[in-house]
This record gives C-alpha cells, sequence and structure tokens, in this order.
C-alpha cells in the first residue's frame, strides 16, 4: 500500500528590498544591501538548524529570485523553479494543482516557496484553520513552516509546525 503523501513547505519572504516607488515596476524591486546580508545570514542559521529542502520554488519577481539566489549558495536547497502563480495575489488553488503534481513523484518531500505578503502568511493560514482571518504577517525573510498532507486534503488539514521572525533566526 502506497504512503499517503505528506509535505513540509517553508513560506519565506523575500528579504528586505528598496523602498516601493523607486523603480518604474514593483518587480524591479531588489534587494538592498541590507536585505542581501540579513537574508544571508538567515539562510547560514536554516542550514544550521538542519533545514534543507529538496526544491525552491519562487516568485518571479527580482527581490524573490534575489532571496532564493542566497538560499541556494547557502545550502538550503540545490535547485529551483520560478513559479508566476508565486507573484503578488496569486491564485492557491492553482498551486495547488502544481503541487498535487508533485506530490505523486515525491510522496515524501520537503519545499520552500519565496514570495510576498500577504500572500504567504494568508495561504499559510488556509492550509492550518481553513481561512486566512488570523492576521498572521511574515516578516521580511521570516519562515512560516506547515506540514501538509495530500495536496487535494490540505486546505483545513494541515500542521503549522514553524512560525519564525527573522529576529529569531539572526
Amino acid at each position: 500500500m502506497a504512503s499517503s503523501p505528506q509535505t513540509e513547505l517553508y513560506f519565506i519572504r523575500h528579504g528586505i528590498a528598496a523602498d516601493r516607488g523607486t523603480y518604474a515596476q514593483d518587480a524591479e524591486r531588489p534587494l538592498t544591501e541590507q536585505g542581501e546580508l540579513r537574508t544571508a545570514a538567515i539562510a547560514d542559521r536554516l542550514v544550521q538548524l538542519g533545514c534543507r529542502v529538496e526544491h525552491i520554488l519562487t516568485s518571479p519577481l527580482v527581490r524573490a529570485h534575489q532571496t532564493t539566489q542566497i538560499l541556494l549558495e547557502a545550502g538550503v536547497a540545490p535547485t529551483s523553479t520560478t513559479l508566476d502563480v508565486l507573484a503578488p495575489n496569486g491564485n492557491l488553488h492553482t498551486w495547488l494543482d502544481w503541487l498535487t503534481d508533485w506530490q505523486l513523484s515525491h510522496p515524501v518531500s520537503r519545499l520552500a516557496l519565496v514570495g510576498h505578503e500577504p500572500d504567504l502568511s494568508n495561504w499559510a493560514q488556509l492550509f492550518v484553520h481553513g481561512e486566512a482571518t488570523h492576521n498572521w504577517r511574515l516578516k521580511k525573510a521570516g519562515v512560516i513552516g506547515v506540514e501538509v498532507p495530500a495536496a487535494q486534503n490540505a486546505i483545513g488539514h494541515s500542521i503549522l509546525f514553524w512560525f519564525a521572525p527573522p529576529r529569531l533566526l539572526l
């Protein structure tokens, strides 16, 4: 009998980025020097804590890509994929279709999602509570860990195992 899928998801918000309005397009805003340094320190700490994942999924925005690159260089994961659904206002149900396909070939796995607020904390709340009414806020370069069952049963049936603001990781 095959085991039921179990996926640990690490929702990681991008690091500190340039202020809004400093670039013509929000998607172009990069990490600041402080954002790069702080994210690198957090990535190193994640590796020290044994937080390694099989794959990172990232938003297409510059600041998320830079955060992902820092995580890859620290050894949090060996590979990454850009998914448009992780851009601001992405659709969770579209992403769940992706997760369903992933779980077919990776029934027990660990993934990181690098993206934006309020989407990441809202998605985590939906997994755990079935609704996003608890005002969770993920700070820049913070991490939420959620264990999800099969994607089609994940909403409201997942377990929160980690909620770490960056100050706890530095």
